[in-house]
Parts: C-alpha cells; sequence; structure tokens
C-alpha cells in the first residue's frame, strides 16, 4: 500500500458566531507514522487572528484578498521553518544539510515575494544542481573546486525550455551562467549568515575570472510606438492602461500592481506618486505629468486604500501585451518590464541627465541607469550613419 505523505502546514477555517471565519494553520509537526488505519502524525494548530469577513462589498473582496494573502505568506514561511528543522539547518551538524534543500526552501519562500523569472531561475539552479552532482550536497562539500566545477559543468550545459528539455544544440549563454551562479552565491551568503557553513566559500571564487557577463539586449519601445499603441484598441483595458502608466513613470509591475489612491499626493497643480518600491523596500517620490494621469482608471467612489490598477496573473498580462502590440502591428517582443525600459530611454532621449533618470527609476546604482544611455548613444550613431555620402 502506498502512503502519501501529509502537507506539513495547511490553511483551514474555522467559523465564528458572528458570521467571520478565523484563519489558523494546521501544522504536521511529528514524523509520518504508517499503520493499517493510515498514516498519521502530530498536529499543533496556529491561529493567526486572521479574520475572514462576509462579502457584501468590493471592498469587502479586496480586504478578504489581502488578508488570505498574508496567511499564505505565513504559511509560506512555518513550511520552510519546518523544512530547516526536518533536513538539519538548527542541529549541530549542519554542514551536512543538503544545499538543494536550503534552496528549494529560499524557492518556497520567495513565490510570494519575486518575480516569476527570479522563481524560475532558482528552479533551474536546482535541476542544474542535481545534474551535476546528484540529489545530495553537504554544504561541507562545497569549496572553490565544487564551484569552479559547477560554472564549467554550465559553460557546457545545453540550453533547456522550461518543461526540462532541450531547446536547441546551443549552449547556456553567459548571462544565463551568471544569473544561475548568482543563486548558488545567494544561499552561501544566507546560510554563512544563519551559521549553517562557518565559512563561505563563494568569497574565496571570483566568477569573473572564468565568465564575464555581455551587455544585455534591453527591449524597448520608442516614442512614436507609444502613440501607436495608445491609439490600438486592446482587449483588458485595464492592462492598457497599466502599461501605458508604467511606460510614462517607470514603476516595476510588483508596484502597479500594489498602487492606491493613497500613494497620490496632491500638492497644487501637481500629483507626485510616493511609494516604498517592494524590490529594492526603497522609498520613491515621482511628479506624475499629465500623460501618465490620463492613464489613471477612473477613481469613482473608490477609497484611498482601494487599488488604483486591479490586474490578473502576470503571465496573462504580457500574453495580453503581446497580442495588443502585435496588433498594432509592432513587431518587438514586449513584457510588462519592457515599460520600465521605455520610461528610462524616453527619458535620456528627450534630453533628461544620468542622475535624474536613474533617481526616476529608484536606481541606487548610477551604473545600472548607463545601460540606458548607452541604448541612446547607439540609436544617435545610427542615426548619423542614415546621412548618405555627399561629395561623391
Amino acid at each position: 500500500m502506498d502512503f502519501k505523505p501529509k502537507e506539513p502546514v495547511k490553511i483551514r477555517f474555522k467559523q465564528l458566531v458572528n458570521g467571520n471565519k478565523s484563519i489558523y494553520l494546521d501544522c504536521y509537526t511529528g514524523d509520518v507514522i504508517r499503520s493499517e488505519s493510515g498514516v498519521g502524525g502530530r498536529h499543533k494548530r496556529e491561529f493567526l487572528k486572521l479574520y475572514i469577513i462576509p462579502e457584501s462589498t468590493k471592498e469587502d473582496r479586496l480586504k478578504n484578498d489581502a488578508t488570505l494573502a498574508l496567511a499564505k505568506a505565513i504559511q509560506s514561511k512555518r513550511i520552510v521553518e519546518l523544512q530547516n528543522d526536518a533536513h538539519g539547518f538548527k542541529n549541530s551538524n549542519k554542514s551536512k544539510a543538503n544545499v538543494i534543500d536550503y534552496i528549494e526552501g529560499m524557492s518556497e519562500a520567495a513565490k510570494n515575494r519575486s518575480s516569476l523569472n527570479y522563481c524560475a531561475t532558482m528552479g533551474n539552479v536546482i535541476r542544474l544542481l542535481k545534474l551535476y552532482r546528484g540529489d545530495y550536497i553537504a554544504f561541507k562539500d562545497v569549496d572553490k573546486t565544487f564551484l569552479k566545477g559547477f560554472v564549467d559543468f554550465l559553460s557546457k550545459t545545453k540550453k533547456h525550455s522550461k518543461y526540462g528539455d532541450v531547446r536547441s544544440g546551443e549552449v547556456l549563454s553567459k548571462n544565463a551562467i551568471v544569473a544561475y551562479y548568482s543563486v548558488l552565491r545567494t544561499a552561501l551568503g544566507k546560510a554563512y549568515k544563519e551559521a549553517v557553513i562557518s565559512t563561505n566559500p563563494s568569497s574565496d571564487f571570483n566568477l569573473s575570472d572564468q565568465i564575464k557577463a555581455e551587455a544585455s539586449q534591453r527591449e524597448y519601445l520608442t516614442i512614436n510606438e507609444l502613440k501607436v499603441l495608445i491609439c490600438t484598441p486592446c482587449k483588458n483595458d485595464m492592462i492598457k492602461r497599466a502599461f501605458l502608466f508604467s511606460c510614462l513613470c517607470g514603476l516595476r509591475i510588483s508596484d502597479i500592481k500594489r498602487l492606491t489612491w493613497a500613494n497620490l499626493l496632491k500638492n497644487g497643480d501637481r500629483t507626485n506618486l510616493e511609494i516604498k518600491m517592494q524590490k529594492t523596500k526603497e522609498p520613491i517620490y515621482l511628479p506624475l505629468s499629465d500623460e501618465a494621469l490620463k492613464q489613471l482608471p477612473e477613481r469613482g467612489n473608490a477609497k484611498p486604500s482601494e487599488l488604483i490598477f486591479t490586474l490578473t496573473h502576470q503571465g496573462t498580462i504580457n500574453t495580453v501585451l503581446q497580442k495588443w502590440v502585435k496588433s498594432a502591428g509592432i513587431t518587438k517582443h514586449i513584457s510588462f518590464h519592457v515599460a520600465r525600459h521605455t520610461h528610462a530611454t524616453m527619458m535620456l532621449t528627450l534630453g533628461a541627465d544620468l542622475y535624474t533618470v536613474s533617481k526616476l527609476l529608484g536606481h541606487s546604482n548610477i551604473s545600472t541607469t548607463q545601460i540606458y544611455a548607452k541604448i541612446v548613444d547607439k540609436k544617435k550613431e545610427e542615426a548619423i550613419n542614415l546621412i548618405p555620402n555627399l561629395t561623391d
């Protein structure tokens, strides 16, 4: 008879007399016990002091969605804590803990706060580590030689699709290798801070000695293409408005999704936007142009705490964007993040200085903004090259 292991932490609800539902976590903390009557183990309940209220208005539904999202975040944290206990991250024999299990725990914790791309990258790192050394890699076995060997392995590895199939005869790009190694380096740094390991082997290994990242190609839209898109209908008007708003202010999709009417502040005739960026946790204060304000949906009777843009899953958003852009006759491959690239290149093209653009984007390092300056310089060179031979 086959037995399925229990989910370690489940979200459950308790009906209250006042009509609310109290949210609690059902935590399975014991070892699996197999018997003829089934699988058992020790359970404990953790009441979160979070409540689902009866829904009679849109505000009630949004409040319940936010409450449930918080409960799921706590659930993910508890799962990681249980996995850490199970795999020895809190006992005296920490160096024998499995690196792959540790990164899987990081990936689980990142699902509620990181981009889909980063979570996919972590999944690829786990797959590649297993191909390189198997399902069990002890922290004590990871040293400079291990890291060098892993980078060598990556440099010879074929590209794979998201389903794990070989996508082409090409090997991984240098940028992909840098991204994958960065995940492993981050895991080692975190393990060192948590005293899982006594020394950090990545501090003795310089990746740039083997691999140097290439300048990435950043897709963006020109001002003329933006004009065309504004005039082109989109099947989802909210996605269209959110994308164009991002093109005109530079916010990431993670911040656009969290934007509420309370984040918009009036100062005389000027409307400013103030928000703490989810990725960097840094506050940013942006004056909004009249063109950006045109893309805001009608507020109606919405309260300050309500979301400005109600958006769906990021994958769905990008699919809608690609079809919309194609219908406008634009052949570029577009994702929502292209809006941020568009804002940066547009500002520099219109004459804004590099320092100001870096502040508008919330970059902590101006070297990140210089990538866009290089794009603008390249476009200037291409324009100059259009001048025909006038002397022969």
